[in-house]
Order: structure tokens, then sequence, then C-alpha cells
């Protein structure tokens, strides 16, 4: 298993993208989130950053069998900031990709609302880990860490199960759940960053920019 906080810095980065709007305030280069997560453009608003979205074209999320979920959300989330930087010069972009990790799987994205039941009656009552690749491309450079936090989930009946699911509609959620909608319905406990459950780990986040500004 990966380092809890896991860096990789490569030597160049090229930029292309599309254009879309955010808001806050934040000075420095031009900040531009490579993903149409409502949820990851929340935080960036909430903490105050000034960003653009704009949304990789033809990027496909990977999840091969040989790659540890370290390295798969790692390698998503640099494909996600590559396909955006390319077209950007002078911006720093921010890829991201988020995953569940449970008795040696990934839960992605439900397909629809029976698989989403099935992964929310697997975590029921056990824990499981949340991991987010964070790729950072721009002004010649690159960087990518890789946070991971423990989730405790309660154990519900599968009247609750059906009930939670009903209410947070999970069909575009990693795990079939929403940390941001949870009101303690499912979450117990958390170890490690709670935003990093959300989707994006802004303290980490933070120091990374810090280095980039």
């Amino acid at each position: 298993m990966e380092n809890k906080k896991t860096r990789l810095v490569a030597r160049r980065s090229r930029k292309e993208g599309g254009k879309s709007a955010g808001s806050g305030s934040r000075t420095g280069p031009l900040l531009i989130l490579a993903s149409g997560s409502p949820r990851r453009r929340t935080l960036l608003q909430e903490h105050g950053y000034q960003f653009e979205v704009v949304v990789p074209a033809g990027v496909e999320e990977i999840a091969p069998e040989h790659l540890s979920p370290g390295e798969t959300v790692l390698a998503n989330a640099r494909a996600k900031a590559c396909a955006v930087a390319r077209g950007r010069p002078g911006a720093m972009v921010l890829g991201v990709d988020t995953e569940v990790f449970f008795e040696g799987r990934v839960l992605g994205k439900p397909a629809d609302l029976p698989a989403a039941f099935e992964m929310l009656r697997r975590l029921n009552g056990h824990t499981h880990e949340v991991y987010s690749g964070v790729w950072i491309a721009g002004q010649g450079r690159e960087r990518g860490f890789v946070e991971i936090t423990r989730v405790h989930f309660h154990r519900r009946t599968e009247a609750e199960l059906r009930r939670y699911l009903a209410r947070i509609g999970p069909l575009d959620k990693a795990g079939a759940y929403a940390a941001q909608e949870d009101r303690g319905e499912m979450i117990a406990r958390v170890e490690g960053s709670y935003s990093n459950v959300i989707g994006l780990p802004m303290e980490r986040l933070a120091e990374e920019l810090r280095v980039e500004s």
C-alpha cells in the first residue's frame, strides 16, 4: 500500500483545454479545475480560490488490475490535467480522481440503482479507504500526490440503505454514497481528510499550491 501522502514529480507539461467559470479569490497563475464535479467546485469556492472549470474531452478513467489504488487514481488525475493543460499556457491545471477501495477492489461509480445498492450493502458496517489522486500541471512543471482517508460506516438495515440511496442520488458517486450529504447516516467517523472523501483533499492541495505559487 502507498504511503498516506505520495508525491510524484515529472519534468514538463504541455497544455490544452476549453473554458468555463468558477469563483473565489486567489493570487498567482490562473487555476483551472479539470473536472465537472460540482462537489470539487464547491470545495474550491468555499476555500476562496479563483478558478475556471474545464471538463477534459476524450479522457476515460482506467482501473487496470495491475495498478494499485494509488497508482490508478494518480494516472487518471494526470491524464485529466494534461489533457487540459496542453492548450492553456500559463495556467495551473488541477486534475483529480477519487475512488473507494474495499476488500482488494476499487469501487467506482455504480452503473444503476441495483449496482448502487450492492456497493452500499458491501460497505455497510465496515471500514474502507478513499483514495484521491491529484495532479497539478502547468508552467513547464508537473507534480502529483495521493491522499488516503479511512472511512468507518455504521451498520444499517436494507430499508435504511434504500432510503439513503433514494435521498442522495448515487449514480455519480464513487462507492454509491455522498460524504457531503451524509448527515451521519452512513459515516460513523473518518481517519484523515474529510474533504478527501468528498472528492478533493483541500489541506494537502493548499500546501501544494503554495509550493507552485
